[in-house]
């Protein structure tokens, strides 16, 4: 069985969505309920409360599990808001080890460490420290597989495509190049998310790419330079967001890796 973990309703449909009628036992697991406690995206799309674009996105995602063929008993939401996953670390690393624990999934896929979104950056810390965890205790960790997300590296926005890494081969990457039946199908999975339209016409739906998860350094920055998400109010710096994983590593008492590769 498998388990997707991502930051907001809509990213695992971005990395994965064309694999969806293959994961008809899988369970997806939110980190956030993709709605900032700032209201500035509530507000451009006519919600008057926070709460109200948070619900508009879970039914969005209900939506797209229908149209694959899945019902939304298998979403589960974390119900912290968006932007601030970065700041409930060692309480997601917990949840997502009971959900671990429970359901017992063989592997997981989520985030890769970028540095696009701290949320996406946090996703893939506390599924890394969970397994840890699993792992101390001597119950088999699932194995964790990444989906493209997107980064800056140069400056650059980049999606579709995972940050190079000095050690990896192109062997290491899986891609999946779409039919047009299966990008027919993840554009009817884009269409059930009417609030991120803008956002979705950045993402490609001709290729899906996986990795098995490198082995992250979350104290060290993801690459050199300034982090994509530094170039907006998301909430937390990259010295922020290091400095807090830092902590959490140290109350939660894992080590990962010492180094990013």
């Amino acid at each position: 069985m498998t388990v997707l973990v991502a930051a907001h309703p809509d990213d695992e449909v971005i990395g994965a969505g064309a694999q969806f009628p293959r994961l008809a036992h899988a369970f997806f697991v939110h980190i956030t309920d993709g709605a900032p406690r700032d209201m500035r995206d509530a507000s451009a799309l006519g919600f008057d409360t926070r709460e109200a674009y948070a619900e508009a996105r879970r039914r969005e995602f209900a939506a797209a599990l229908n149209k694959a063929g899945m019902d939304a008993s298998r979403a589960i939401d974390c119900g912290v808001a968006d932007q601030e996953a970065t700041f409930n670390l060692c309480e997601m690393t917990s949840r997502l080890l009971r959900i671990f624990c429970e359901l017992r999934p063989r592997t997981v896929f989520t985030h890769p460490y970028e540095g696009g979104h701290p949320d996406h950056d946090a996703a893939a810390f506390v599924c890394h420290a969970a397994c840890a965890l699993m792992q101390r205790e001597n119950v088999d960790p699932p194995v964790i597989f990444e989906f493209t997300s997107y980064h800056g590296l140069g400056g650059h926005f980049v999606s579709g495509e995972f940050l190079p890494l000095p050690t990896a081969r192109a062997t290491d990457i899986m891609s999946f190049q779409l039919t047009p039946q299966q990008q027919e199908f993840k554009r009817s999975l884009f269409d059930c998310f009417e609030t991120q339209s803008k956002v979705l016409a950045d993402f490609p739906i001709e290729v899906e790419r996986f990795r098995l998860a490198p082995l992250y350094d979350f104290t060290a920055p993801p690459h050199d330079g300034k982090l994509y998400y530094e170039n907006f109010a998301w909430g937390v710096t990259g010295d922020e967001w290091r400095t807090l994983a830092r902590d959490a590593l140290r109350v939660l008492g894992v080590e990962l890796a010492c180094s990013r590769y």
